[in-house]
């Protein structure tokens, strides 16, 4: 099983190659695939889940995220879809912000308060190859663009504009990771 690498991993700092989009059905990509969700199931750090991981984290330079929400105390209603991107752009942003609270699967002592783009929508490739197009806002959104910036060699902490330590997280009310 793949394991999630941490913030000093070299795959975390640069940018990532394209699949090739003949790849994207071949069995590596798919097993480059298992072994993220694989790595996301077993993140658990002080009751902390994850939501969403890229290729990078688990040390594979390839554009490919993908969305599984394993919270188990988040309200059905607000459940996320589960989602591929493979060669994910980002084709279009909100002009309104916020700043959100952040945390990440290769940075699991830190969480931080980051400035994202209130909407966001994605193109990218599923994992049978079909491009499609796909819109968000709230959680979402900012997954879409921290999952990108992960693509980009970019971590939260390079854009955060407060951090705490995870022993301090409780006082601030913060709880997901990525």
């Amino acid at each position: 099983m793949a394991k999630l690498v941490e913030e000093k991993h070299p795959a975390l700092h640069q940018i990532a190659e394209e699949v090739p989009i003949e790849d994207i059905t071949s069995p590596k990509i798919q097993k480059v695939l298992k072994d993220m969700r694989q790595a996301l199931l077993s993140y658990e750090v002080d009751g902390f889940t994850g939501v969403a991981i890229a290729a990078p984290q688990i040390g594979v330079a390839l554009r490919i995220f993908l969305v599984h929400d394993t919270s188990t105390t988040r309200d059905p209603k607000d459940a996320l879809p589960d989602i591929v991107a493979i060669n994910p752009q980002i084709i279009k942003l909100s002009k309104k912000h916020a700043v959100v609270g952040e945390g990440c699967l290769s940075v699991p002592e830190r969480y931080g308060a980051v400035e994202r783009a209130k909407n966001a929508t994605i193109r990218a490739y599923d994992e049978h190859g079909n491009e499609y197009e796909r819109g968000a806002g709230g959680l979402l959104a900012q997954i879409f663009q921290h999952e990108v910036d992960h693509l980009d060699g970019t971590l939260f902490v390079d854009r955060a504009v407060k951090l705490w330590r995870h022993d301090e997280i409780e006082q601030h009310n913060l709880r997901e990771a990525e």
